[in-house]
């Protein structure tokens, strides 16, 4: 099973883009943005420290269904701030056993403070598939050796 690392770069970019916001942003400007970048979640850096996340589920539980302005809402007030992160050196494994038990779908990749990456449930998914044929593959060639 592959590395955190080795799904980072097998990522288009390397898994060195991440779209990010600042704690000040307004929520509108950062659902344009995870609009633009067809993504569902951002993080939020206070400098280079990771802040926050902020999803779309943020969004619809603490904007829409508490008719609340999101040209007038600062990010830093409906970001998730208990983010849950995971090293390089950790497994797809482990990222979704922690996903699937944390019930979240974007965790971000942090080694020694900083940070390396983000993942979705959809890399993870992707990734478990390929490991999944690649295992079948394997095995229909033993049985025909």
């Amino acid at each position: 099973m592959k590395t955190v690392k080795q799904l980072l770069q097998g990522k288009s970019g390397g898994g060195g883009v991440v779209h990010a916001v600042f704690p000040e942003t307004s929520v509108l400007d950062a659902i344009k943005l995870m609009a633009e970048k067809s993504v569902g979640a951002l993080v939020v850096l206070d400098g280079v420290r990771l802040a926050g996340m902020i999803s779309e589920r943020d969004y619809a539980r603490k904007i829409i269904l508490h008719g609340r302005s999101s040209h007038a809402t600062a990010v830093r007030e409906i970001m998730t701030t208990k983010v849950v992160t995971v090293r390089s050196d950790q497994t797809v494994d482990d990222c979704m056993a922690l996903m699937t038990d944390k019930r979240i779908r974007h965790l971000p990749v942090v080694d020694a403070g900083k940070l390396a990456g983000v993942l979705s449930i959809g890399d993870l998914v992707k990734e478990v598939i390929a490991d999944r044929e690649e295992t079948i593959k394997q095995l229909e060639s033993y049985i025909h050796q």
